[in-house]
């Protein structure tokens, strides 16, 4: 029983992650039609701020904890703004060029990241909380878990709130059906299109300092081997679905945890045969709208 809490409580923190990551994705999305390649270097780039925000200060206190996931928030916002401003504001409607100069962004950031703070793995540290654990119904729960779970929350509840109750909510969501009519009424469209990058954005970015956390670790390589799953649960949820990347994250990170640990490591396996699955029983996704 304790077995089945511990993977359950890890799979939910680890779900939690994807989360992070793969809710810029599906806003982005879902809201203006981008695939963005270079969303796991916003990623990267937030570990690397907090952790170097983290390292001035001592890095073992929660005062650095908070300041290292603001900093990592704000320059995930700030290079997703860039690249909205930069790149993609002139590629809207043309899908192979996005997904060209996102890959190619990818790339040339990873061997920036490598120029900048090497190659090696950067080892983290954090309050000394994180390294002790919670007893519950017997299972030893690393105490970051509950962090992660916490944050993953209060950022699907404040992206909601915000596309529901704010002006500029209101804005993006008639911008998505009728551009040209907002327009027509005085409303900068452009503007709210880039402040959907920007959430996105800061979304990855806490992801990052979070993952360092949670890996121990932040490396040029963190974000690219973290898109790559944020995809996974963004299709198996349903593109443009903000609940379905929630529930797809925890569905595909506790079946993750459960193969690795009574299938001898198969989680990786496991979770592509459910894409696979996925994409041909609904292509659509688990709440995605059918086309």
């Amino acid at each position: 029983m304790s077995t089945i809490v511990l993977l359950l409580a890890t799979g939910l923190g680890l779900g939690a992650l994807y989360f992070l990551v793969a809710s810029g994705l599906s806003l982005i999305y879902g809201l203006m039609g981008v695939l963005n390649f270079a969303h796991g270097s916003f990623l990267t780039l937030g570990a690397f701020a907090g952790w170097e925000t983290a390292r001035s200060l001592g890095g073992d206190s929660w005062g650095s904890l908070l300041l290292s996931l603001l900093v990592g928030a704000g320059v995930g916002a700030l290079a997703a703004v860039l690249t909205e401003l930069l790149l993609i504001r002139r590629l809207y409607e043309r899908h192979i060029e996005q997904v060209l100069v996102t890959v190619g962004l990818a790339l040339a950031t990873v061997a920036l990241f490598d120029g900048i703070w090497g190659t090696d793995a950067i080892f983290v540290t954090g309050p000394a909380w994180f390294n002790e654990t919670t007893t519950i119904l017997g299972a030893r729960v690393p105490n970051d878990r509950f962090v992660l779970i916490g944050v993953a929350l209060l950022v699907l509840g404040g992206i909601i709130a915000f596309l529901r109750f704010t002006r500029f909510g209101l804005v993006i969501r008639a911008g998505v059906e009728n551009r040209s009519m907002v327009t027509a009424l005085g409303i900068d469209v452009r503007r709210a299109f880039t402040v959907v990058f920007a959430i996105g954005g800061a979304a990855a970015g806490l992801g990052g300092v979070l993952a360092s956390h949670y890996f121990g670790y932040v490396s040029p390589q963190l974000g690219g081997s973290l898109l790559i799953f944020a995809f996974i649960v963004t299709v198996i949820g349903g593109l443009g679905s903000l609940l379905g990347a929630a529930i797809a994250s925890v569905v595909v990170a506790v079946l993750q945890q459960m193969a690795n640990f009574y299938l001898s490591g198969t989680g990786d396996l496991v979770v592509v045969l459910l894409l696979a699955t996925v994409l041909l029983v609904r292509p659509s996704g688990l709440m995605g709208a059918r086309a």
